[in-house]
């Protein structure tokens, strides 16, 4: 009998030990939710290869952390705020996935925000802009490695704000456009440049000569202008700036102005040799390790440098890495714990969660437009980094 009990008891062991070990193997799974269709599908694919690369980079080419792998699920917003509500509750309820990364939208985001609350799971927010993401709208349960609306305008109120400027906004009619300009207006304010009009358009405007109007006629009514600039905030495809340019703002005394963008979009810059702006992210930029393995791995990989939207992917998968090993039991309360005030290293340098808000803090870069007949998009040529303390960013969360 004693002999059957000490069997037994090895058995049990043994099967206990294997038990461990198997939950121990199981994978951290990460659920990347964003716009794989839809007029967004650029930015998408660019973010999906961010984020490998940066799981990658950050694991050394293991993809695992901790023992245990990292399984990345996909699912396609299409860019509707309610598939993305849908998808994430997914994600969190039948995947059990650790924690999700995305979407492309800010209008999904701003969807998606209170499923992650109501499963007390982590949602990354990359590559969304608007403020209310990381502002009126947010909640404990998210963070952002992209920059946000406020980190746009501060960076391009001072590549504009000089005094006696004149500036006239065009942007989309949604939560980026809007929150982009209203962080714009309150920026802008702190220069001795003035906002003399806003004009938004439907994203999917394709005539701009009306809106183009109007921005002319008020910047031809305003008084005692240094300088008269449109500033464009635009994402997607659609992008006015080839088509204002085309109605001759320079007969007017107009300039054209934007931020940073897709090396696609930017195509249009070339028609705007000396355009100044702000941007997030230009592959020959940022000097550093991370920056020069991306730059050099992408070109391997896929005959062309990596784009704006990669550049954040592979932030967000840097940080999911980071954190994981801070938190190996992958928890909800540790991650936070974690991340709050976690600085860790991207291919723009050094990034930072705001504890209050869980905002990445960043370098941002005033840019002169350069043309170079080799080159198939206008080169934004660096005058300036502003550096996470150069930059005052709000915390508007009231929470």
């Amino acid at each position: 009998m004693r002999r059957h009990i000490g069997i037994a008891a090895a058995t049990a062991a043994v099967l206990g030990l294997l038990g461990g070990t198997a939950l121990a193997a199981e994978p951290y799974k990460i659920a990347h939710v964003y716009g794989k269709t839809g007029p967004f599908e650029a930015y998408a694919k660019q973010s999906h290869v961010g984020l490998m690369m940066g799981l990658e980079y950050a694991t050394g080419g293991s993809m695992e952390v901790n023992g245990r792998k990292i399984e990345v699920i996909e699912k396609d917003t299409q860019l509707k705020p309610d598939i993305g509500k849908t998808l994430l509750a997914e994600a969190f309820g039948d995947d059990d996935a650790t924690l999700a990364v995305g979407p492309v939208s800010s209008g999904v985001a701003l969807a998606m925000l209170p499923v992650a609350q109501e499963y007390q799971k982590l949602l990354l927010v990359e590559p969304a802009v608007a403020d209310s993401i990381t502002g009126s709208a947010w909640n404990r349960y998210v963070f952002r490695t992209g920059r946000n609306s406020s980190q746009d305008a501060i960076s391009n109120a001072v590549a504009l704000g000089d005094a006696g400027n004149c500036v006239a906004t065009l942007a989309q009619d949604y939560a980026f456009g809007r929150d982009g300009v209203a962080a714009f207006k309150e920026a802008l304010g702190k220069t001795k440049a003035k906002l003399v009009f806003e004009e938004y358009a439907p994203t999917d405007t394709a005539d701009f000569t009306a809106p183009a109007q109007r921005l002319f006629d008020a910047l031809e009514k305003a008084d005692g202008c240094k300088r008269k600039v449109i500033w464009v905030v635009w994402a997607g495809k659609g992008n006015p700036l080839g088509k204002l340019k085309a109605l001759s703002p320079e007969a007017k005394g107009v300039e054209l102005a934007s931020g940073g963008n897709i090396l696609a979009a930017m195509a249009a810059y070339k028609e705007l040799p000396g355009m100044e702006g702000a941007t997030y992210y230009y592959y020959e930029i940022p000097k550093n390790p991370v920056n020069d393995w991306l730059v050099s791995e992408h070109q391997k990989r896929f005959s062309a440098p990596p784009d704006f939207f990669t550049a954040g992917g592979m932030a967000a998968g840097i940080a999911v890495v980071e954190a994981l090993k801070k938190a190996p039991s992958g928890e909800t309360e540790a991650l936070i714990a974690a991340m709050e005030g976690m600085e860790f290293m991207t291919p723009k340098g050094t990034m930072k969660f705001r504890k209050e808000d869980h905002q990445a803090l960043q370098s941002m870069y005033h840019f002169r437009i350069k043309v170079d007949p080799a080159v198939a998009w206008g080169i934004p040529e660096l005058v300036r980094e502003l550096k996470i303390e150069d930059m005052d960013i709000p915390v508007r969360n009231k929470k």
